[in-house]
């Protein structure tokens, strides 16, 4: 049997929520953070929502009724302490005028009602579905590789459920070699064309400005770049005249054959956070509006198993963005390390499993190989949802 990965937790617990600490010269946006927890849905959120005793996620069906407030040191790592909604609202009025601004605008950006992404409505979770024209992806490399096997198995994972097509031509697994853009957009381009024009939203997978032009015109409607849009200079130009929603993911550096080589940080969700608000940042510079962004924590890229886990276990920090928030948990090896080192094909139920807890937790889009399996427990999960 493998040794299972041991998994500590990222942040010290605390009994009370910190007060009277001193505000001068500290950045709130990456100090003070709140983690929506005691999630709720159904009737239980609109009855806490209209009680006062919880706050909306995304204006959607699930309301959370406590925070966490996390506090970074300065030394490394953060404290945590947990309050119910109706404590935090209080606490914030009674501190620093700057604390409260902080706070309810954090509280209001979760709260605001996602608009539609890529064309897809953001009000119930969707299903992206995978296909990789590529001979080398980790886990399905050369299943789809050629027009036609790409076309046939994108069809073939609508039919199953699936929202969105999420097309790539490159495998960033670690230490995967690069494709030239050159080759990368003839493996995509015929097979975004022929999706497009039979109307499915289909979501380019690539971190080349060349590409993701080349694909927008062929139909496509999302960018899906697992580098952030900092993996090419011209990636944000064309992004942003090129009219497509963006997916922007977390990764450690920007290579993917380097990513894994001892990937550290003080504190990886909150390290994650910062880095993702300076993406976000850097997009609405080039002119993306960030109705059309979405976030994604990046998964598996520059991260250890027990960073995977621990982000994994603070995904609600990112609704503090007022962006739809993507997972990509799908057959990666984090799963093996945190179980019993199996091999991608038979991963499906801990990606099952880290899903449903991304569902719980409020994200909007689960990025996957396995569709039909994904939308049927996605439908029992709605349905558990609604009877609360």
């Amino acid at each position: 049997m493998a040794t299972v990965t041991p998994v500590a937790s990222a942040f010290h617990r605390s009994p009370a929520l910190p007060r009277g600490f001193a505000l001068e010269g500290v950045d709130l946006a990456r100090s003070l953070y709140l983690l929506p927890t005691a999630i709720v849905g159904g009737e239980q959120a609109a009855a806490a929502v209209i009680a006062g005793h919880g706050w909306p996620i995304g204006d959607g069906a699930l309301a959370f009724t406590a925070v966490a407030v996390i506090l970074r040191r300065p030394e490394g790592g953060a404290d945590l302490a947990v309050a119910p909604f109706a404590e935090l609202v209080g606490w914030a009025e009674r501190e620093h005028p700057d604390l409260c601004r902080h706070v309810s605008d954090c509280l209001h950006r979760i709260g605001r009602r996602r608009p539609a992404w890529g064309g897809v409505a953001m009000d119930a979770p969707s299903v992206m579905g995978i296909v990789n024209v590529t001979p080398d992806s980790f886990s399905d490399g050369g299943e789809a590789f050629g027009t036609e096997p790409a076309i046939a198995r994108a069809l073939a994972l609508v039919e199953a459920g699936a929202t969105i097509i999420d097309v790539g031509g490159e495998s960033t697994r670690p230490g995967a070699d690069p494709v030239s853009p050159e080759d990368e957009e003839g493996r995509v381009v015929p097979v975004v064309r022929a999706l497009a024009e039979r109307g499915i939203v289909v979501s380019i997978d690539t971190r080349h400005a060349r590409v993701m032009g080349a694909a927008v015109a062929a139909g496509a409607r999302i960018i899906n770049d697992v580098t952030g849009l900092a993996g090419d200079p011209q990636s944000l130009v064309v992004a942003a005249a090129s009219g497509a929603a963006v997916c922007l993911m977390h990764m450690l550096g920007d290579d993917p054959r380097t990513m894994q080589a001892d990937p550290r940080y003080a504190c990886a969700p909150l390290d994650m956070l910062d880095q993702m608000e300076e993406r976000i940042a850097a997009a609405e510079r080039a002119g993306i509006e960030r109705a059309r962004l979405c976030v994604d924590p990046g998964i598996g890229f520059g991260k250890t198993a027990e960073h995977n886990a621990q982000i994994l276990g603070s995904l609600a920090l990112l609704h503090r963005f007022g962006c739809p928030v993507l997972l990509g948990v799908s057959r990666k090896s984090f799963v093996a390390h945190l179980s019993q080192g199996e091999p991608p094909r038979q991963r499906l139920p801990g990606t099952l499993a880290a899903n449903l807890a991304g569902l719980d937790a409020g994200v909007q889009i689960l990025r996957v190989h396995d569709v039909a399996e994904t939308v049927q427990a996605v439908r029992i999960w709605q349905a558990m949802r609604a009877g609360a």
